[in-house]
């Protein structure tokens, strides 16, 4: 695997650690902009917002321009150090919030121009393989890059934090500038070849299951906490010793299904789904109970984020694998986290209780695994890089 591979995944980790990281400092944030800690939350959405609608929009700019690919990473990374810096001397919370749209819509592009690169440095049969070492950034940020810039925030303020996080991508922008070979891959792409590209039915149900699997994962995730600590009875000093497990399950889920997602695309996202699904149904039967509580999430540990690699692999069989492509799925997942969040908050407010979310995840896994069973049965009768 070059190792140019494993810069840009340190790249989608420093993302994705600023995307996540205004949750680990909540409280610090409130009090100095002078706002709600529901406001804070919103920090993130709006990071996700630039993500999903932002990202895609920018990547056709680029690609209107016919910018090569390493230097439209070059430049986006750089639009994302601005943002970063804005941040960290935001002194008001408007200012946050124009810095926290500014990376989001650079975050979606970025993701998007990496999975690009990474495809052209690789054999077209090790692209899940090298993806799932990319998307591995992703995978960290929530369990190494958050829990720092906490501990950095307790100890020199959430200015230093976010600081921190501005200095690490100032240094993958320099890398990236550096050392990605300029390849003939990289020659300028037409914006209209890559919109033709988005006008594929495989394409689209690629994108769907994807959407469906995050947005399943996401509905335990993000209510994990007040779920063991409420129901299974942990306290909550054990919620970072949890989520240190999570994050574990996801790393090995994504060096496993990276290896073998060339060349069992469908059959791993089926096995994941279906794994997904069973282990949301029996966290919501049998949370009450801490060994079941705990071996549920770690299974949806090992199968829903870590299924990353067999997603991109699919969209890139269905299309070929440009910057615009890849945006959009970026988005797509993006949307897909929002929708699982937001659906199960809903049914908690609706008064169906902290388990509500997990049967809301188990119905979109159920959805996603029908998603797929056209494709199985086409795969099975005649199988074709685009039906895969």
């Amino acid at each position: 695997m070059p190792s140019v591979v494993y810069l840009l995944g340190l790249t989608i980790f420093s993302l994705t650690t600023a995307e996540f990281m205004v949750a680990g400092m909540m409280p610090s944030l409130a009090q100095a902009l002078g706002v709600t800690i529901g406001e804070i939350g919103y920090l993130i959405s709006l990071y996700a917002l630039g993500m999903a609608i932002g990202g895609p929009l920018l990547t056709a700019l680029l690609l209107a321009l016919r910018m090569p690919h390493k230097r439209a990473l070059v430049w986006l990374l750089v639009l994302n150090v601005a943002g970063a810096v804005l941040a960290a001397m935001a002194s008001d919370y408007l200012t946050m919030a124009v810095a926290r749209v500014v990376m989001g819509v650079a975050s979606s592009a970025c993701i998007g121009v990496s999975l690009t690169l990474c495809a052209a440095l690789v054999a077209p049969d090790a692209r899940g393989r090298a993806a799932s070492f990319v998307l591995g950034g992703l995978m960290l940020a929530p369990v190494v890059g958050v829990p720092i810039t906490a501990l950095i925030e307790q100890h020199f303020g959430w200015r230093a934090s976010f600081w921190a996080v501005a200095m690490l991508a100032m240094a993958c922008t320099a890398i990236v500038a550096a050392r990605v070979p300029a390849t003939e891959s990289q020659h300028p792409v037409r914006l209209g070849p890559e919109v033709r590209a988005l006008f594929n039915g495989s394409l689209w149900a690629a994108y769907a299951t994807s959407g469906l699997i995050i947005g399943a994962t996401f509905t335990a995730f993000t209510y994990f906490s007040p779920i063991f600590t409420q129901i299974t009875g942990f306290s909550v000093s054990a919620v970072p010793w949890l989520l240190a497990i999570y994050g574990c399950a996801n790393v090995i889920g994504n060096l496993v299904v990276g290896r073998y997602a060339d060349r069992y695309t469908l059959p791993i996202l089926a096995l994941g789904l279906a794994v997904l699904g069973t282990a949301l149904a029996t966290f919501a039967l049998g949370v009450q109970h801490a060994v079941v509580g705990v071996g549920a999430f770690l299974a949806i540990g090992l199968s829903g984020v870590s299924l990353n690699p067999a997603m991109v692999a699919r969209v890139m069989r269905a299309a070929s694998p440009g910057p615009l492509v890849n945006t959009m799925h970026a988005s797509i997942i993006t949307a897909g986290i929002a929708l699982g969040t937001w659906a199960g908050g809903m049914t908690i407010d609706a008064g169906y209780g902290l388990r509500s979310p997990l049967w809301v995840g188990t119905s979109f896994a159920a959805l996603g695994l029908l998603s797929l069973v056209p494709y199985l049965r086409r795969d099975r009768g005649a199988p074709t890089p685009a039906a895969r």
